[in-house]
């Protein structure tokens, strides 16, 4: 059904007896039932968030596995977390845990890369977009004056890029929430800003039409839109000054939790897809003092994911925005010398929230030690064409990069892929 009418058609509408209430009535029915576009939050714990310490405890395990942490109840009765996590168990009935996921690698760099993509990295190889990028291109506008793909917070950036989608969905890296929009502000007045910037796009234009190549058109794609950017009224929602006190101390005031903050600002803004890292150096990466360093972090993340999912639902936008939390693998069951886990991708979680989802459940299981998957194995494909699923993305479809013969599904569909049902 289109949306639009033509003046012929509401004439013979008109002349067919139909009011005018009557046909708006309609019309305002038609536009309730399609479904609105959504938007995506990735809080990225780099480094590899331990599951036994936080999502997917084994108290019954022997000493040298369970760990110190203690399992709480959740808002949803069979469902229990770290204790670290108290104010996001109380939400467990807008979250699903994915208990079961299963992947290959366990390099850090490569791991990161193939859960962003769902491509495994090659040297030499195509350059894969990311989550980000695919959100980016398949659900923002053209005309939208911020960049639709936002990375916010310091840590390794090698996974979120746009790849062969190219420099119109490449992100825009915010290393500190705290700066607010120090780093977008002219560095002179607009009237002299306006005739530079003039001047500088007749010389990249001549230069452009002479050489025609890939580098500078990238080169004007990032000045065009930074400049976009610079100008556009909506660069405010990344001042956070503009919050009160009290819901800064909400999120926390570390960078993670201003991190969430300022995606809860983006995302109702009109920005598609933010992705909020946590993790700067070592971060999740708890080989050595597993046990004090995944405390403090799960507080950290604990207190801004919470504030971010009630934000969310008080203003009517949790259903249309999904939230994950996950890291490139988990940690081992085995505890080693020094207090720490090593890198374990055999088995470990992830949590969804919000998006329309059905949440309050826990989806696969493990064995009586974390180390192995004994129910709904995840694969990182099943799990991106999932996400893409809830976000309303075909993820079949198919991409067709310049230089590369072979068309590019957005998920790799070359083994086969199952959507987690569940969730829908």
């Amino acid at each position: 059904m289109r949306n639009d009418i033509t003046r012929r058609g509401f004439l013979s509408l008109a002349a067919a007896g139909g009011t005018l209430t009557g046909w708006l009535g309609r019309l305002a029915a038609h536009a309730a039932d399609q479904p609105k576009a959504k938007s995506c939050i990735l809080l990225w714990m780099s480094g590899g968030p331990s599951h036994l310490d936080t999502f997917d405890l084994k108290p019954d395990a022997s000493d040298r596995i369970r760990g110190e942490f203690q399992p709480i109840d959740t808002s949803v009765p069979g469902i229990q977390i770290s204790e670290h996590f108290p104010k996001f168990a109380k939400l467990m009935q807008h979250a699903a845990v994915l208990r079961s996921m299963s992947t290959v690698e366990s390099d850090h760099q490569l791991a990161s890369y193939h859960v962003h993509t769902g491509y495994h990295k090659r040297a030499g190889g195509v350059a894969f977009p990311s989550l980000g990028a695919i959100v980016s291109r398949e659900l923002g506008s053209k005309d939208f004056p911020l960049p639709h793909f936002v990375c916010i917070g310091a840590g390794p950036r090698h996974s979120t890029r746009s790849g062969f989608l190219g420099p119109d969905h490449q992100p825009l890296d915010v290393l500190s929430p705290d700066r607010g929009t120090d780093f977008l502000e002219p560095l002179t007045n607009r009237i002299e800003f306006a005739r530079q910037y003039d001047l500088l796009r007749r010389f990249d234009s001549s230069f452009h039409e002479a050489y025609r190549a890939e580098a500078a058109r990238a080169h004007s794609s990032a000045l065009a839109r930074a400049v976009r950017l610079m100008t556009a009224e909506e660069k405010r929602t990344f001042d956070l000054s503009q919050e009160s006190d009290a819901d800064r101390d909400r999120y926390g005031r570390g960078s993670f939790g201003q991190g969430c903050l300022m995606a809860r600002r983006l995302i109702e803004t009109g920005v598609r897809f933010v992705e909020v890292m946590m993790g700067d150096g070592v971060g999740w990466d708890t080989h050595r003092d597993n046990f004090p360093r995944t405390r403090t972090l799960s507080a950290e993340a604990d207190a801004g994911m919470a504030a971010l999912i009630k934000d969310l639902q008080e203003r009517g936008r949790l259903d249309s925005t999904l939230v994950i939390w996950m890291g490139e693998f988990g940690r081992s069951p085995q505890i080693t010398s020094g207090g720490g886990r090593n890198h374990w991708s055999r088995a470990w979680s992830s949590v969804l929230v919000g998006g329309g989802i059905r949440g309050g459940q826990a989806i696969g299981r493990t064995d009586r030690d974390a180390a192995e998957v004994v129910e709904r194995p995840i694969s990182v494909t099943d799990f991106l064409a999932t996400v893409c699923t809830i976000l309303g993305i075909d993820y079949t479809r198919e991409n067709h990069p310049p230089g590369i013969k072979r068309p590019i599904p957005i998920v790799d569909t070359s083994k086969e892929v199952s959507v987690i049902s569940e969730l829908l």
